[in-house]
Order: structure tokens, then C-alpha cells, then sequence
């Protein structure tokens, strides 16, 4: 499968149906909305997520999250900032303690949209979350305040705490995307 890019996001190379599907309603949303890497939750927004896998490449860092009580990739909103490489990056460092993080790929490895329960300030809404790879390279973890904990889980171990498929989807995926060239 050819990849193609977005202006802010980079380059994917979709490879299943859902991939295919997900870049696809993503494409439409940048085109369709000027607030695309805004936060207002009337219309969604795009997110950047972080997988940092440990130096070894057998772990993923999740964070426990606080609001949503679940295990997830490292993340957050984009707030305005068209650059949702940086934005994953900058998130994975001020949620996980870490001195220091590779990018393993300039690509973007997944996408994943899902929906935001309501919360008290804000109407469910789309999260177009754009999710990237990296390897911890130094320092100690340590959890921000959007969280209830980190721990590095084994890659073969990911449904001993959670069931999201957008966190399981990186078993199946990481090895041909480690040997790809995007």
C-alpha cells in the first residue's frame, strides 16, 4: 500500500481495511474543519499519542488516566499547534519523566478515532488521534498529574490491563512497521 501525507501530521502507509478507513474520515476532517488541531469538542480535534517502547523494544509505557480510569499510550490535545509530531513527543516527555526520547519513525504508525465520553465542561466528542513510535533512551519514569500511574508492560502481556483496541492494535503492528521504510 502507497502512503501519502498531511500537513502537520506526516506520512502513512494505511495496511488493513480499518487503517484505510481511519485515514481516510481523517483526511476529510483536516479538510472539512479550519479548527481541525483546536480543542473544541462541538466538532473533535486531532490528538497526538506516544508509544514509547523501552530499550529493549519488549515494553510500552501506558499511563493509568486519571479522567478516564483506563491504560492508554501516552498523549494529548494539540491545543492550536499544527505539528502533531512535536505535540506527541512533548506529551510523551511531560507524562512520563523520561530525559530523553527517539522518534523510531518520522511516519506516523497509527490512527485511531474514538469517541470522548461527556465529561463536566465538555459534550462527547471525536478524538482523531494521531499515534507515533519512540524508544526511551534515558532517565527514570515518573507520573504527571494526569495520571494515577505509568508502568513499562510487556508487549506480550497488553490485555493483562486493558482492552482498548486502539492500545492492542500495537502488537499486531509493530514488528512489520519496524521493518518497513514507511
Amino acid at each position: 500500500m502507497s502512503s501519502s501525507a498531511l500537513t502537520g501530521i506526516g506520512c502513512y502507509s494505511p495496511q488493513t481495511a480499518r487503517d484505510r478507513g481511519m485515514w481516510q474520515r481523517l483526511q476529510a476532517f483536516c479538510r472539512q474543519e479550519p479548527q481541525a488541531f483546536g480543542r473544541n469538542p462541538e466538532t473533535g480535534h486531532v490528538t497526538g499519542s506516544a508509544f514509547v517502547m523501552s530499550p529493549d523494544r519488549k515494553n510500552v509505557l501506558l499511563t493509568h488516566h486519571k479522567k478516564l480510569n483506563r491504560w492508554f499510550q501516552l498523549g494529548g490535545h494539540c491545543d492550536g499547534i499544527a505539528d502533531v509530531p512535536f505535540v506527541a513527543l512533548k506529551e510523551a516527555y511531560e507524562e512520563s519523566g523520561l530525559a530523553c526520547i527517539r522518534p523510531l519513525s518520522a511516519c506516523v504508525f497509527d490512527v485511531d478515532i474514538h469517541e470522548i465520553p461527556p465529561g463536566a465542561r465538555e459534550c462527547a466528542h471525536l478524538h482523531y488521534d494521531i499515534r507515533y513510535l519512540f524508544q526511551a533512551e534515558a532517565g527514570g519514569i515518573a507520573a504527571s498529574g494526569e495520571s494515577h500511574a505509568l508502568a513499562w508492560v510487556p508487549i506480550t502481556r497488553l490485555e493483562d490491563v486493558t482492552d482498548s483496541p486502539g492500545v492492542l492494535v500495537l502488537r499486531e503492528k509493530l514488528e512489520p512497521f519496524l521493518s518497513s521504510s514507511c
